[in-house]
């Protein structure tokens, strides 16, 4: 399976939370999965730390690296698709991952019922 990590789902996975639930758990962990993360997500992230409302990995492309993820850069066309999306979902970076599941066939692990309202498949973090 192909999948893309909401932020929620990323940071439980790197601190090991038991938040994220055990099929989220094993579905990551599986070698047929490909896991994906978007440069939207290190992006949020960092504006988090910042803004210090977030403890996160400050390290957070070698955790990637270190997890065997993907990072997924943002295209020209992942940002116009993310702006012509309907408003179901308020939060930019989370159209950002709707668009990108959309147009790289992804399945965002989310915990967001709001994002399935998009019509990408999700699974349930």
């Amino acid at each position: 399976m192909r999948l893309l990590l909401d932020s929620h789902a990323l940071l439980w996975w790197l601190a090991g939370d038991p938040t994220l639930r055990p099929e989220a758990v094993a579905i990551i962990a599986e070698p047929a999965s490909e896991v994906f993360v978007s440069a939207a997500t290190a992006w949020e992230i960092a504006i988090k730390q910042s803004l210090g409302k977030l403890e996160a990995p400050t390290d957070l492309e070698a955790q990637l690296h270190a997890n065997g993820f993907e990072p997924l850069p943002i295209t020209v066309s992942h940002a116009y698709a993310a702006g012509t999306l309907p408003l179901h979902h308020d939060d930019p970076f989370d159209r950002m991952l709707v668009a990108q599941a959309d147009a790289e066939g992804l399945t965002v692990v989310t915990r967001d019922a709001r994002i399935a309202d998009y019509g990408v498949p999700t699974f349930q973090a």
